[in-house]
């Protein structure tokens, strides 16, 4: 192995002050999860890793490390959102990362607003300018290679209604940059933000 690369085998250590795995696969988009249980209850918390996976149809998913309250909820009810978290709601969003019992209402502690959906009965963020609407469609619990069991369920939805902030239509393009979009880092708390400034073009080879 070349000097200057530092390898290491996950499974004996990474050898360094905090682990790079979160860093390396950075900055992620924040999974910031609303759903209701089977009672009502509201429930409103941050995920570290969240993403997009197709495309028709539209399916985004979050893992949760431990078997949570947004977990339970979304296969009791088969719903949940996905609100973006922007420069200005990230403070609020730090505050969901609380942890409290499922009878408390996150959407209290933090001072927002639960809107309601159109096509689910869970709710999203009256503040953020962006919610995905998402139905269940599967609830997987994560193994490892050797096909032992993690305390970590990945949880998949079909996005069944989008709200988007006319603002950031710009001729019919959303405009991610002035959305201020907040990502999570690698360390311990560390967030980016991404602007206008970030942005440059490739079109893709015919």
């Amino acid at each position: 192995m070349a000097d200057n690369i530092h390898f290491y085998e996950p499974s004996n250590g990474h050898g360094l002050a905090h682990d790079p795995f979160n860093a390396l696969v950075a900055p992620r988009p924040i999974g910031w999860i609303s759903s209701r249980d089977g009672r009502g209850n509201l429930n409103l918390a941050p995920y570290s890793f969240f993403n997009a996976f197709n495309y028709h149809p539209p399916i985004v998913g979050f893992a949760s490390i431990g078997y949570k309250d947004s977990v339970r909820n979304a296969e009791e009810t088969g719903e949940f959102c996905w609100n973006l978290v922007t420069r200005p709601l990230s403070e609020a969003m730090n505050e969901t990362c609380a942890a409290v019992g499922p009878e408390e209402n996150e959407f209290t502690l933090s001072g927002l607003t639960p809107r309601p959906s159109q096509v689910i009965s869970a709710p999203h963020v009256a503040e953020s300018p962006v919610a995905l609407e998402c139905r269940v469609s599967q609830v997987l619990r994560l193994t490892g290679a050797d096909g032992v069991p993690v305390d970590t369920w990945m949880v998949y939805g079909e996005v069944v209604g989008v709200h988007i902030a006319k603002h950031l239509l710009k001729d019919g393009i959303y405009d991610t940059g002035a959305a201020e979009p907040v990502m999570r880092g690698g360390g311990p708390a560390d967030y980016f933000s991404v602007g206008p400034e970030q942005k440059f073009r490739m079109h893709r080879p015919d």
